[in-house]
């Protein structure tokens, strides 16, 4: 039996847009909460041929996987992450000192017999990159790994990627169209504000800003590292700066939340400038591989049918999230309507689909090796192929949007 693919994404309608409550409350949130189930018994999923069905149909993950799947992820929780909070069933427990959310692992068809815990990344490990974080936490049994931070740390820590949840980077360099109306791509804002270029805020550890200026693209002088995540600097600059963001995320919190700014921004995905990373794979550290082996192979068609499930049907998943982040009190700000655009914004811009064909999850070999020739001068890493980097040994190719 197939599985279910969603075949009218164009179907989904946008959310309106509503302007954000604030984050939490003032008064003290308890370490633990329950949390309302992600998982509404969407489309069945069938366990790959050498995995025993566990009671009821479901995919029996128990006898291959460890007790508790930890990923590491490399931010808050947000519709982006989505597949990974749809497969966490009833009784999850959001805990705000450690910033999880842990719960039953389950698919449409029931429990797999394992508990799966995502951890928020980003201030939450000191903005520290993933791969390190995995190497340092024998604990993390997984973790979103981009590509170049692959490159970046294969000297050190290799590491192989199995499923990519997201097919197109979200990334953006954005910027305020009524201040710059003649910028239509980062490369032009070098040239703008009377020719002497627009400072762009970038998280400093984004190695793609080292490839936009070894390409021309962006000038040194343009670069400012000390972007935060937060939108205050954008804000009272009034305009005149660009900065990094998620299309999926940040256009519509200038546009309807932040208050300060309630306007349109004008943005271009990182991956249309040529660096086309893949942002949100789901790797293991090659040291922890061979003992992974057949958990991998039992994951990853239990991934690819969250993808599906998700898109169908955000709402449960992006109710806990919205949980999540309003128990964590931080910066970070997500509301259902804010989740709802952001999946309408993933499937408009293809960030989130299918592979070269019509599997999901899956990576383009041509296009990795295509990045790796982009990206290893820019980390200083030589002779990598996609093989090291990236499998689809374990991809059910009946899975797809």
């Amino acid at each position: 039996m197939r599985r279910t693919r969603l075949t009218h994404l164009a179907a989904l309608g946008a959310a309106t847009a509503l302007t954000l409550a604030a984050c939490g409350s003032d008064d003290d949130t308890p370490a633990a909460t329950d949390a309302p189930p992600a998982t509404d018994a969407p489309a069945a999923t069938e366990a790959p041929a050498d995995t025993e069905p566990a009671a009821g149909g479901a995919v029996d993950l128990s006898g291959v996987c460890p007790e508790t799947i930890v990923i590491q992820t490399d931010w808050f929780p947000e519709a982006e992450h989505g597949a990974l909070y749809q497969m966490i069933g009833e009784g999850a427990s959001i805990d705000s000192d450690k910033k999880t959310v842990s719960g039953p692992l389950v698919t449409g068809d029931g429990p797999t017999g394992v508990n799966l815990e995502v951890r928020t990344g980003g201030p939450a490990i000191g903005f520290q990159q993933v791969v390190p974080t995995m190497a340092a936490d024998t604990n993390i049994t997984f973790g979103y790994v981009l590509t170049d931070e692959a490159i970046e740390n294969y000297p050190d820590n290799p590491t192989t990627a199995f499923v990519a949840p997201l097919e197109i980077n979200p990334q953006i360099i954005m910027w305020d169209p009524a201040t710059y109306p003649d910028v239509e791509t980062i490369a032009d804002l070098k040239s703008a504000d009377d020719g002497s270029g627009v400072t762009i805020r970038y998280f400093e550890s984004g190695a793609y800003m080292q490839f936009l200026l070894s390409d021309g693209q962006v000038d040194e002088s343009q670069l400012d590292g000390s972007y935060d995540g937060g939108p205050a600097v954008f804000i009272a600059e009034g305009g005149k700066i660009a900065q990094q963001g998620f299309a999926s995320a940040e256009p519509y919190n200038y546009e309807n939340v932040f208050e300060d700014w309630a306007k349109p921004v004008k943005f271009e995905l990182i991956h249309d400038a040529g660096w086309q990373t893949y942002a949100a794979p789901l790797a293991v550290l090659d040291s922890k591989k061979d003992e992974l082996t057949d958990c991998m192979r039992a994951f990853t068609p239990v991934v690819q049918q969250a993808v599906v499930d998700y898109v169908a049907n955000p709402g449960p998943a992006n109710e806990l999230i919205v949980q999540a982040v309003n128990d964590y009190n931080d910066f970070w700000v997500y509301d259902a309507e804010l989740g709802q655009w952001s999946v309408d914004q993933q499937v408009s811009l293809g960030l989130v689909g299918n592979g070269p064909d019509d599997i999901v999850g899956n990576f383009d070999e041509a296009r990795v090796a295509g990045f790796i020739e982009v990206a290893s001068p820019v980390f200083g890493v030589d002779g990598l192929t996609p093989a090291d980097l990236v499998t689809n040994e374990f991809i059910d190719p009946s899975i797809g949007l």
